[in-house]
């Protein structure tokens, strides 16, 4: 069984112009990190002209389609039926964009048939984890 969900979604960057732009994205999951999801932008889709990867709770993701969340540099709330709104906060400033709410659905939903909401711990190994500490310590 596979242990990595990755999904491309189209982003649609908020910007100061009338008509919002459209970049990719992809959103990745892996049992490994059960509590986490990644959203990634391609090097052509930043300012900087590298791929920029943001990770934040899946809960955070799944709790952001039916009202505001977040209080750090990840934020996500929904905006009318059909698009969720997720903030990126940084030193640089903020970039918000819009992402299709089915697209998010699909992808939390594959994810909860890899891993279920509420079962996650099970996926840790506390053992292993703390062995790499200590290698690195």
């Amino acid at each position: 069984m596979s242990t990595l969900i990755e999904q491309p979604v189209e982003a649609r960057l908020v910007a100061a112009a009338p008509r919002m732009q459209s970049i990719p994205a992809t959103l990745h999951y892996d049992r490994r990190d059960p509590f986490a999801v990644r959203m990634t932008f391609p090097a052509p889709a930043t300012l900087e002209g590298v791929e920029v990867c943001w990770t934040f709770a899946r809960e955070l993701l799944r709790a952001g389609l039916e009202g505001f969340e977040g209080h750090g540099d990840v934020r996500v709330r929904p905006y009318g039926y059909d698009r969720t709104v997720v903030e990126f906060h940084a030193p640089e400033g903020t970039a918000v964009v819009h992402i299709h709410s089915a697209d998010v659905r699909r992808f939390l939903q594959r994810t909860a048939e890899l891993v279920p909401t509420g079962l996650e711990h099970l996926q840790m190994d506390l053992d292993h984890d703390l062995a790499e500490l200590m290698r690195d310590a």
